[in-house]
C-alpha cells in the first residue's frame, strides 16, 4: 500500500556543478529518473543564472530532465536572471517546456543580485542593459506579463520597463495558470521591518507562493504565516499558497565529516570564504540520517509545504540512494 507524504519532497539538480566537475549533465538525468522512480519526489528543481554564476542554461537544463521523466514537476530554484530576461521571449521559451512536459512546470522567480553582492553581479547588470534598483519592478511587470500572455489571446502592454501591442504569444502553456513562485530571503540585520513587510505582500500579492532558503526555523513560520495573512485580506485563498524551502543536506554518520564535505562543496559552488559557520547551519541538513529527519520535520512543522533537497557532495547518487532508503519514509503518513 502506497501511503501519502507529509509534504511534496523535490530534489534540486546543480547546473552549476557540471562546470567545475562536481556533476554532470547525464548524471543529473540519471538523478532525476531515480527520484521520480523512487516514488518519493514531487518535483526536480535546477538553479539559474546567466555571466554571474555561470551554468548549464535553466530552460535547456529542464527540457533535457522533461524528455527523460513522466510524472515530475519542473522547476527553478530560483531564475535569479528573470529581471534581465525580456519577458515575451521567456513566456514562449517556458511555455514551450510546458507543452514538452505535458503541463509539468512551476517557475519560481527572484530579484537576483544586487550591485552591492559583488563585482560580478555589478558586471552582469551592465552587461544586460538593468539597473540594480530597476529589479523589483521588473520582476513585478514581468510577472503580469507572463501571466496575460499565457492566458489572453492577444496582450497589448504598456509598462514602465516594458511596452508592446497587440501580441499574440505562442504556444500556450497547457497549464492554466502555470504556478509562479516568488522566491525571497530578507536577511535578520540587513533588512528592516519595512522591507521585509513590502517583500512579503509582495509575494502574497503576486505569487502562487513563496521559495526561501537559510532561514530559521521561527522565522520560516512567522513570514509563511504573514504572507497567507496578507493573501487573504487580498480576496485570495491562503491555504493554496505554497512555501518551498530550499535545503542544503549531507548525510554521512559521522557528523563532522558530513559538514566538511558540504563545506567544500559550497566553497566551489560559492567561492571560498563565501559561507559563513552561521549561515551553512542554517542551510545545511547534515550528519546521520536521523539528524536530516529531525530539521526538515521542523520546517514541516513550520508550513513548509515543499522542501527542496540539494545534495552537496561529488557522490550525488549514492547520498540520493541514501535519502530515498534512510530520510525519505520518515515522511510517509500512515
Amino acid at each position: 500500500m502506497a501511503y501519502p507524504m507529509q509534504a511534496r519532497f523535490g530534489i534540486s539538480l546543480s547546473n552549476r556543478a557540471v562546470l567545475f566537475d562536481w556533476a554532470t549533465t547525464d548524471g543529473l538525468i540519471a538523478a532525476a529518473r531515480t527520484a521520480e522512480a523512487s516514488g518519493y519526489f514531487h518535483g526536480v528543481w535546477v538553479g539559474d543564472n546567466l555571466l554571474s554564476k555561470p551554468r548549464v542554461e535553466s530552460i535547456v537544463m529542464l527540457s533535457a530532465i522533461a524528455a527523460h521523466t513522466a510524472t515530475v514537476t519542473l522547476g527553478t530554484i530560483c531564475m535569479a536572471s528573470f529581471p534581465l530576461r525580456d519577458p515575451i521571449l521567456l513566456a514562449i521559451q517556458w511555455a514551450s517546456l510546458d507543452v514538452l512536459s505535458g503541463g509539468r512546470t512551476i517557475l519560481s522567480v527572484c530579484n537576483g543580485a544586487s550591485e552591492r553582492d559583488g563585482p560580478q553581479f555589478a558586471h552582469e547588470l551592465e552587461v544586460m542593459g538593468v539597473k540594480s534598483n530597476q529589479r523589483v519592478g521588473r520582476v513585478i511587470e514581468g510577472v503580469r506579463i507572463l501571466r496575460r500572455l499565457w492566458s489572453e489571446e492577444r496582450v497589448t502592454h504598456q509598462g514602465k520597463y516594458f511596452q508592446f501591442s497587440d501580441v499574440e504569444c505562442l504556444p500556450k502553456p497547457v497549464q492554466q495558470p502555470v504556478p509562479i513562485l516568488i522566491a525571497a530571503n530578507p536577511k535578520a540585520g540587513q533588512a528592516d521591518e519595512a522591507t521585509v513587510d513590502r517583500i512579503m505582500r509582495r509575494v502574497a500579492r503576486y505569487a502562487d507562493g513563496w521559495q526561501t532558503d537559510a532561514t530559521p526555523v521561527e522565522t520560516f513560520r512567522q513570514r509563511f504565516q504573514i504572507i497567507r495573512e496578507y493573501a487573504h485580506q487580498g480576496g485570495r485563498d491562503p491555504s493554496q499558497l505554497d512555501s518551498c524551502l530550499h535545503l542544503m543536506v549531507n548525510i554521512n554518520n559521522d557528523r563532522e565529516r558530513a559538514y566538511n564535505e558540504a563545506e567544500t562543496y559550497l566553497a566551489s559552488y560559492y567561492g571560498a570564504g563565501s559561507i559563513s559557520r552561521d549561515r551553512a547551519e542554517l542551510w545545511l541538513a547534515y550528519g546521520p540520517p536521523e539528524a536530516v529527519i529531525e530539521k526538515i520535520q521542523a520546517y514541516i512543522d513550520a508550513g513548509c509545504t515543499t522542501p527542496v533537497l540539494r545534495f552537496v557532495s561529488p557522490d550525488l547518487s549514492g547520498q540520493l540512494q541514501r535519502c530515498i532508503e534512510e530520510v525519505l519514509p520518515a515522511f510517509r503518513v500512515r
